[in-house]
């Protein structure tokens, strides 16, 4: 359910980019994005880190969007948010005791430290590529085609990225039955 709720402005920002225009979906975005964050202080009473600078990054680019009447602004905030997210994750290699994707998920999931450094490594190149994916969509093809590529091919890229590293994650995770002992006597 959080997922869903983290791509609320970017699911907004496609739906009004068809029905209106960059600027229209732009200020949704924006304001999609700043309720995000007021509603998940009010819930929990906190701020999360990255709901924060996304919402940064949605507001001063999306602001100099609609004032300079320019989307290529906008256009440069999955780069912006791709490149910290990338450097984030791989600071986190070196500064903390664990990696980024470990602390996000070593309470559910068990793994061996190379692997989560492995697997946290593999997310900060994927969107460092993925910033400059879009920034050669941004400036090569039409907004149109940009908007599609965010939505659909970069969401869905994110996604199946995820699948490719649960499925290579499951290589690691024990099962629970083999770790207990046969409860059949083996008589008949």
């Amino acid at each position: 359910m959080k997922l869903l709720f983290d791509f609320l402005p970017i699911f907004f920002f496609f739906i009004a980019y068809f029905l209106f225009d960059i600027y229209i979906a732009t200020m949704v975005a924006m304001v999609t994005s700043g309720l995000q964050v007021l509603s998940y202080w009010l819930k929990f009473r906190r701020f999360e880190t990255m709901q924060v600078v996304t919402f940064a990054t949605i507001f001063l680019l999306g602001s100099a969007t609609i004032i300079f009447h320019n989307p290529l602004f906008f256009k440069w905030k999955p780069t912006v948010i791709y490149w910290v997210f990338g450097v984030f994750f791989i600071g986190s290699q070196f500064i903390g005791k664990k990696p980024f994707l470990q602390r996000l998920m070593d309470s559910k999931i068990s793994l061996p430290h190379a692997v989560w450094h492995k697997l946290n490594f593999l997310w900060a190149i994927f969107f460092i590529l993925l910033g400059f994916v879009n920034i050669y969509v941004a400036y090569h093809y039409s907004t149109k085609v940009w908007v599609i590529f965010k939505f659909p091919c970069a969401l869905g890229a994110t996604l199946l990225f995820a699948l490719a590293q649960s499925i290579y994650m499951m290589r690691y995770l024990k099962d629970d039955n083999d770790s207990k002992p046969s409860s059949a006597t083996g008589t008949l």
